[in-house]
């Protein structure tokens, strides 16, 4: 049963009209959310395997494909108020959609334990620091970077407002610096790839890079004002900044060996600069990753308690990060990422399909404890995203859609002749 909760951040509710926000706020604390040091990695992958102008081509591809699916859902999400989580129950069932919640919490704290951890490891070896401070170090980030997502949307919005200008200008001081070092643009494109790699597949690194994020944005675009002001901001968010993160990853590798923007900024003499970019990198990512651990463990468990979610979440992933769990944890953390983008399919398809773009209100609604068309088609997406060999989070969400399709209208078929309930 849902519990009110006097909550700003409506864990478990609709976003009314009077709390939306306009599209720079929107955009803005997506645009933080895909500033991703991990993201860079990928990019320095895609950089070693193609010259230039290819992985430019591909970056455009992959993040125009992660930007048009976090803003379907961005738009599903901002009429009607609801997050990913909070939509499960429609799509997969009051019982059901605790199977999205433990999936999309578990892969968030796993990330932030990976980040506590991070952020703890390279300041000491940044900063020459005993090694003995390394765990004191990551009790202080694992609950120091969960106060913006405690206080909320206000306090992710403010931490974004301050940290997006100085990551952008840091971002651009050190491209600049390294276009100079390898010999001007000239030079940069006349640069041969010293791996290989096929084009499908780093498109399929591109998207799937942050597509477990682009799921869960819906935790900020439902406050949008408008669903234009979703739209815009989710591309702003994942094509631009997370595209940003691709080439700058890639610019790094090819000039440096060396993807890490922090690493580079170190290689460049930029040592106070790389502590400054570190801290601001991880923790715009840190607070928005435990705010949507928070989001999924309130549907979860069925509370308003917003706020202790967080810490009891920031507190596991301290944990674990303490343990060297996050060490172990990333492998199935990429693994679910490909078993994670099915449930947007789903929702996708259960909104515009099923729902004939129109959500009844969530405290109204009469919801089944199984939605077993919902449940089925993310099982099939699921599956065929993990055996997939091409794009595996595109099939996961595109046969995840068209099984749900295919079962609802089926389910219906079976309805008129008395085999099932109706819906």
């Amino acid at each position: 049963m849902t519990h009110p909760t006097t909550d700003s951040d409506y864990p478990l509710s609709e976003v009314p009209t009077g709390a939306r926000k306009g599209l720079f706020s929107t955009s803005i604390m997506l645009f933080s959310f895909t500033f991703f040091t991990a993201t860079m990695f990928a990019g320095g992958k895609i950089g070693m395997a193609f010259d230039f102008k290819t992985l430019i081509w591909a970056a455009i591809i992959g993040n125009l494909l992660l930007g048009a699916y976090a803003a379907i859902l961005g738009l599903i999400a901002c009429r009607s108020g609801l997050n990913s989580v909070l939509m499960g129950r429609f799509c997969f069932g009051e019982a059901g959609s605790k199977l999205s919640d433990v999936l999309l919490g578990f892969t968030q704290i796993g990330w932030y334990a990976w980040g506590t951890a991070t952020v703890a490891i390279v300041l000491v070896k940044i900063l020459g620091l005993p090694e003995s401070l390394t765990m004191p170090l990551m009790v202080l980030f694992g609950f120091g970077f969960c106060l913006t997502a405690f206080i909320g949307y206000k306090g992710l919005d403010m931490l974004s407002r301050i940290s997006v200008p100085a990551m952008l200008a840091l971002l651009v001081c050190s491209l600049w610096i390294a276009t100079d070092d390898v010999g001007g643009i000239s030079a940069l494109l006349a640069i041969e790839p010293t791996q290989s790699m096929t084009l499908s597949v780093a498109i399929t690194m591109v998207f799937g890079t942050f597509v477990s994020g682009a799921t869960q944005a819906t935790n900020w675009t439902r406050f949008a004002r408008s669903g234009r002001i979703a739209v815009m901001a989710s591309m702003v968010g994942f094509f631009l900044g997370n595209g940003l993160m691709i080439v700058a990853g890639a610019y790094g590798a090819i000039v440096y060996q060396q993807p890490d923007i922090v690493e580079v900024l170190v290689l460049q003499g930029l040592s106070i600069a790389a502590v400054v970019m570190l801290f601001l990198n991880l923790w715009t990512t840190q607070d928005n990753t435990i705010y949507n651990f928070a989001a999924a463990g309130c549907n979860l468990l069925r509370t308003g308690r917003r706020k202790t979610v967080t810490v009891v979440g920031a507190g596991i992933g301290t944990l674990l990060a303490i343990g060297g769990m996050y060490e172990m944890l990333i492998p199935f953390l990429i693994l679910l990422g490909s078993i994670i983008p099915p449930i947007g399919g789903v929702i996708m398809a259960d909104y515009f399909y099923g729902h004939k773009g129109r959500y009844p209100l969530l405290a109204t609604a009469r919801l089944p404890a199984f939605n077993w068309v919902g449940l089925g088609a993310y099982g099939v997406g699921a599956l065929c995203a993990y055996f997939s060999p091409w794009v595996a989070p595109l099939v996961g969400i595109a046969v995840a859609a068209l099984v749900y399709v295919t079962l609802f209208e089926a389910k219906k078929v079976f309805a008129a002749r008395g085999l099932v309930a109706d819906a």
